[in-house]
């Protein structure tokens, strides 16, 4: 098993390949109007404060969006202006806020669900950022469909009748060919017709797909990975009229430093497994103890879209007729953490940051064995969550632990085939995109800084993150928390003593084994051996 080590595998240089006729970022992006999908999403929400922040000349954001818990779609908009991701903006420009135009659509309706007044209104669209998906991966396979590929198809019909359109980015996935352990920024061949699998989704029922889903998907372990695939063939096929990028990123995580760092607004990825460890919900996890958790923090991920689409959007017109430009975004290859280090990195964070909600002490681990891990899942998560859920009916409370278990079970269950094997991921375009930088635009997307950046801060920031965005938990409540950790310590060592002697009890006692064993030590031969000399 590997040791954690803060240095990386090994350092580029800076080097400077930029060309000095292009127009910087912040030129290029200066007037002009923005479409963005997906723009409630983490990625979203990130490439909106980013954009309106750096390239804050830029005219204006549309940002489709559906009505969502009876809130309409200028109270959502209203709603994430609100979020601490935006506190730099409202502070130092709270006017670029108002650049923020939210457009009432659905990606995985005809059309995007676009108005005629909508289509008109976003007529003068020059760049676009297709994020929208959905990254569930037990998703049904029509729901799936819907979304991820035939979505990706209606915005292109909308994006060719932009007649100023200068690029148009689709956010694909690392993992969307997962079948290949070496994954090179390219096209691979399809695993099925996305013209047919568009009209099976329209043609027939929810219930009747799922029947045939996985002999359809063939060896693709989810709905996610087999519907980005197809999106990712319906961008090839248009790359000879439309200005298109593919961009791949891998498990994207919370920011390393801008605007803030640590933040976070979901549970995916190891930041999940830190605060489960930290929690004290997640007790065990079937996964190769040395596979690479291949993830990428947001703001590393945004800079390097937007740098992307202005180098795409700076080429000549005429360059359109192209190979298609692919970016793997991921960075495993040159900074590498395995599974096992960020559990040992939890751990030693957990003493330095505890968590107010934590309902017992951290422990627990990893296993390669499935069956030794199915023990723990009953013995560590099941057991005690009725135990506990048992004790919150008698307190008059909802009871919760057991649900959730649940679906951290699920969740696990799903992510197997992705924690048990490694992939080589090739992002030679990534980086050498970094050198084509302006020195003037460096300071604000210059992204390769995180080869160097000092890991073990990187994960500190992550916790520190999860307890005030994602937990609501106070600052300054950590030395009490600190307190609260070391009574479930205690108490854990106190319930494990319990369990022991109460099973030495049974064993010994009551089924006297002790009497057995005391017995055979002290049992001596009383015969004599009678041996026949004749």
């Amino acid at each position: 098993m590997h040791t954690f080590s803060n240095h990386p595998i090994g350092l580029l240089p800076v080097e400077q390949n930029h060309d000095p006729s292009k127009p910087s970022i912040t030129e290029f992006y200066a007037g002009r109007d923005i479409f963005i999908t997906g723009g409630t999403g983490f990625m979203g929400k990130v490439l909106i404060e980013k954009l309106l922040r750096s390239c804050c000349d830029l005219n204006n954001i549309f940002i489709l969006i559906r009505e969502k818990k009876q809130l309409t779609v200028n109270e959502r908009i209203q709603e994430m202006q609100q979020l601490p991701l935006f506190e730099k903006l409202r502070k130092e420009a709270p006017h670029v806020l108002g650049k923020m135009v939210p457009i009432q659509g659905d990606v995985s309706l005809l059309g995007m669900g676009l108005s005629e007044n909508d289509i008109e209104r976003m007529r003068n669209v020059s760049v676009i950022f297709h994020v929208a998906a959905s990254v569930r991966f037990d998703d049904p396979l029509k729901t799936a469909i819907l979304l991820n590929t035939r979505g990706t198809r209606e915005l292109i019909r909308f994006a060719e009748k932009l007649s100023n359109l200068r690029v148009l980015m689709h956010v694909s996935s690392t993992y969307s060919n997962p079948d290949r352990y070496v994954i090179d920024e390219e096209i691979y061949p399809a695993y099925a017709d996305w013209r047919d699998t568009i009209r099976i989704a329209e043609s027939f029922d929810e219930e009747t797909i799922d029947v045939f889903a996985p002999k359809y998907m063939g060896f693709l372990p989810n709905t996610y990975v087999f519907t980005k695939s197809l999106a990712e063939q319906i961008v090839d096929e248009h790359k000879d009229v439309l200005p298109l990028i593919l961009f791949r990123p891998s498990i994207v995580i919370s920011s390393m430093k801008d605007p803030i760092p640590g933040w976070m607004d979901n549970f995916n990825g190891p930041v999940g497994l830190l605060v489960g460890c930290g929690i004290g919900l997640c007790r065990t996890m079937y996964c190769d103890p040395n596979n690479i958790a291949d993830f990428t923090p947001v703001d590393v991920c945004i800079k390097a879209m937007i740098v992307a689409a202005w180098k795409r959007g700076t080429e000549p017109v005429q360059s359109v007729n192209t190979e298609l430009p692919i970016y793997n975004c991921c960075i495993s290859n040159l900074r590498n953490s395995t599974m096992s280090q960020i559990v040992e990195l939890g751990r030693s964070l957990t003493d330095e940051i505890p968590l107010d909600k934590c309902i017992w002490a951290p422990g627990g681990g990893i296993t390669q064995v499935r069956l030794y891990n199915l023990l723990r899942v009953i013995l560590y998560h099941i057991l005690p969550a009725i135990f506990l859920d048992g004790i919150f009916r008698l307190m008059g409370q909802k009871p919760f632990l057991a649900k959730l278990q649940r679906k951290i079970y699920k969740a696990n269950v799903a992510l197997e085939y992705f924690i048990l094997n490694n992939w080589d991921f090739k992002n030679s375009n990534f980086i050498q995109l970094a050198s084509q930088i302006k020195p003037e635009d460096n300071k604000e997307f210059y992204y390769r800084d995180f080869i160097e950046f000092d890991v073990t801060l990187y994960f500190r920031n992550c916790i520190l993150g999860a307890r005030r965005y994602l937990l609501k938990e106070k600052d300054e409540n950590i030395p009490k928390a600190l307190t609260h950790l070391k009574r479930m310590k205690l108490l854990d060592k106190v319930c494990k003593t319990a369990i022991l002697a109460s099973f030495l009890y049974i064993i010994l006692i009551q089924l006297d084994l002790l009497g057995m064993i005391l017995y055979l030590i002290s049992y001596k031969q009383t015969y004599a051996l009678e041996v026949d000399c004749k």
